[in-house]
């Protein structure tokens, strides 16, 4: 009776044990033992973390690579503006003065200069590229493949 009465008493305490795990039963397919699991639980958020630093270091590399792309075509590029006759470079171009007034100029007849330009070309027919030419064409032999 002493036994029955104990264990009574003590049944309410049971309800705060530990209930039986299942899945931590070495006999269980899938078990993994708890070091192992935090081992590779800490090697995963390490990969993260390695992961995360290396993307920075990439677009960091990536960002300085353009930069120095740009600054080299800007570097060429004003190279090859001021190397190119007729860009105004103060240091080493003088400004020519205009005295006729350019197209500004409203006394200039532009049919005029059309005439001139038509005159220093020869006047071309139906027919004239039939004709042989007076340029000498140069002899070249033709090539035959043989058998």
């Amino acid at each position: 009776m002493k036994r029955l009465l104990l264990l009574a008493m003590l049944l309410p305490f049971a309800g705060f044990a530990q209930p039986i795990n299942t899945m931590n039963n070495p006999n269980q397919p899938g078990y993994q033992i708890p070091s192992q699991q935090r081992m590779q639980t800490q090697m995963q958020s390490q990969q993260i973390q390695q992961k995360g630093m290396l993307n920075q270091q990439l677009q960091t590399q990536t960002r300085m690579q353009q930069q120095h792309m740009e600054n080299q075509i800007n570097t060429n590029s004003q190279r090859v503006r001021q190397s190119q006759p007729g860009e105004l470079n103060t240091g080493q171009q003088q400004m020519l003065p205009n005295n006729n007034g350019g197209m500004l100029n409203t006394n200039r007849n532009p049919d005029s200069t059309l005439n001139k330009q038509q005159q220093m070309l020869s006047e071309k027919k139906n027919g004239d590229m039939l004709k042989p030419s007076s340029t000498p064409q140069p002899n070249v032999p033709l090539k035959t493949l043989g058998p």
